[in-house]
């Protein structure tokens, strides 16, 4: 018998893959997203979250980008 989720297919870089996984670590129990790390690059996570995570990067990037002063 073959049991089958629906889930988010994320294909990402190193550093975002391991920003999203400390993401999920932070989490209580009851709200962790990630279903399976497939490898080093790639995550499958619940489909309700995709907003949540998209947000979360958004703002580090904002955080971590560098604007020459005027």
């Amino acid at each position: 018998m073959v049991n089958a989720i629906k889930g988010l297919f994320i294909s990402c870089d190193i550093p975002m893959a391991q920003f999203i996984i400390n993401m999920n670590a932070s989490m209580p129990q009851s709200q962790k997203f990630i279903i399976h790390i497939l490898d080093s690059t790639h995550l499958f996570v619940q489909p309700n979250m995709a907003e949540m995570i998209r947000s979360a990067i958004a703002e580090f990037r904002d955080q971590n980008s560098y604007e020459k002063p005027a």
